[in-house]
């Protein structure tokens, strides 16, 4: 049985716009269609995706390559295509391959070698040609000879450039994310989690000012194993010294023998040392480090201060802070607070800090309200579709994908840029960035940065046509974004009164 209501019950409003003299009737509409899932409904929205097939065979006999994955679209008539990428690709890491091995382009130009091309009889030997604006078509050079021709595309998995990381996939130049897949744009936090937003670590920040009643060696600091995106810097005569667990010096040894500036092997992970013909002096390591490290201070003049930093992981900060005062090096407790990025030049204060952890004093904000279920999801999703009557100020909504880039508070409102990763649903065109505007200095649900979330926002024109905005209500729809969540607003599309 198909639902079928008149032309006056295609648009809910009160969600959206203005309450209209049908608003209950047509909330009554909604909640008598939720419930009535078992009904049979005229198809609509997109297809559905088949699982994932398995992973093909590296596009490289060695070295580095292209492995591909594909899904189908089942569509049932009537309905979209599907959303999304019907094809996955990933790196391959193979054995390095042989010294004087042939490079994959130079393969794919010397195919041609002796074969007639340009409409004529006449052949070339082909050599491969970096000079074209297009990186991955198979752009080779008539050897002998100041021209070049494309021959399409270059096959997936070569190189864009010698030497370079990125990798052509259907004549596009792409570069892998911390999960492999080429195109995904994931980046690593701080923590190493792949994707993660800097949450299973703590941020260690401290300034070592103590004076020393003599020259020569103190300790500054342990940085305890596991620790990452170390940073330390000091502007005075004196010099940095790094000490290994089992007491040799990594960097300007005893005795006062300086090492030069440069990259060093220590903990499992490389220290990059500078130092100028100014007074700054620096170490910075990524990490993750493999055991403890002690660092140091040569002391020649009076210490002005040797700030140092580091990422560690949560479960590492109490024995961390237990040995250093062991030591009798006094610390202070973990103020918990978002970390903000600082200016280089900004002095640093000394403190050890939890990634986005919760403030102890009491949250202005307050709780926001409960927004979960099938009807809220279903609300939000299909509301303004069927508003009655039309505002010309109230477009449709879009529903999309998005990871949040930034959050900027703004005299009463909040505004977050996000960028949009796939569509579900939208009657107005979306930029690859948005800003998505939240009412209030505390949003509800608020979103936090690096997330990727299933946002459901409103497009709000001015009257004068002079200002655009996509708009999150309060108590809006902002879920964080996984296949579960994914398959329930595509069911929710289904669901929507026709």
């Amino acid at each position: 049985m198909a639902i079928h209501p008149g032309p006056a019950d295609h648009r809910l409003l009160g969600l959206v716009c203005s309450p209209g003299p049908r608003l209950f009737r047509n909330l009554l509409l909604l909640l008598w269609t939720l419930l009535s899932c078992d009904l049979g409904v005229t198809a609509q929205g997109p297809g559905e995706w088949t699982p994932w097939g398995s992973w093909s065979r590296c596009s490289s006999s060695c070295g580095r390559g292209v492995s591909v994955r594909s899904r189908r679209c089942v569509r049932l008539p009537g309905e979209e295509p599907c959303w999304g990428d019907s094809h996955e690709y990933r790196v391959c890491q193979l054995p390095d391959c042989p010294p004087g091995a042939i490079p994959f382009r130079d393969l794919q130009c010397a195919l041609y070698n002796g074969h007639p091309v340009l409409g004529t009889q006449k052949t070339y030997q082909w050599v491969p040609f970096h000079g074209a604006p297009n990186l991955c078509d198979l752009n080779c050079l008539a050897e002998g000879h100041a021209f070049y021709h494309s021959f399409g595309r270059v096959l997936d998995g070569t190189p864009c450039t010698p030497g370079s990381q990125g990798l052509c996939v259907a004549g596009r130049c792409l570069s892998a994310g911390c999960d492999g897949l080429l195109g995904s744009g994931a980046l690593e936090d701080r923590c190493g989690l792949c994707g993660g937003a800097n949450d299973s670590c703590l941020f260690v920040q401290r300034v070592f000012r103590d004076a020393g009643a003599f020259a020569g060696y103190w300790n500054v600091t342990l940085i305890p194993e596991g620790a990452r995106h170390i940073r330390v810097a000091q502007r005075s005569h004196n010099n940095l010294a790094l000490v290994t667990r089992d007491g040799r010096y990594v960097l300007n040894g005893a005795n006062g023998v300086l090492s030069l500036p440069g990259t060093y092997e220590a903990a499992g992970t490389r220290v990059v040392y500078t130092r100028g013909a100014g007074p700054e002096e620096t170490l910075q390591a990524t990490g993750p480090t493999s055991q403890e490290l002690l660092l140091q201070v040569l002391l020649r003049e009076p210490n002005p201060g040797v700030h140092f930093e580091f990422w560690l992981p949560r479960e590492r900060y109490g024995p961390f802070q237990a040995q250093a005062q062991a030591l009798g090096w006094p610390l202070r407790q973990p103020q918990p607070r978002e970390v903000e990025p600082q200016p280089a030049d900004t002095p640093v204060v000394p403190e050890a800090v939890p990634a986005r952890v919760a403030s102890l004093t009491p949250d202005p904000c307050g709780p926001c309200p409960d927004s979960r279920g099938r009807a809220h999801r279903l609300l939000h999703y299909c509301g303004s579709d069927f508003a009655d009557p039309p505002d010309p100020r109230c477009h449709l909504r879009a529903v999309f994908q998005a990871r949040v880039l930034g959050r900027h508070r703004q005299a009463e409102e909040t505004r977050y840029e996000v960028r949009v990763l796939l569509i579900y649903k939208t009657h107005s065109p979306l930029r690859t960035r948005e800003y998505v505007w939240a009412p209030g200095p505390c949003p509800c649900p608020p979103l936090a940065p690096h997330r990727e979330y299933l946002l459901a926002v409103r497009r709000l024109v001015s009257a004068d046509g002079t200002q655009d905005r996509l708009l999150l209500p309060h108590a809006g729809y902002a879920r964080l974004w996984s296949p579960a969540e994914d398959s329930r607003v595509r069911l929710a599309a289904r669901r929507c009164p026709v």
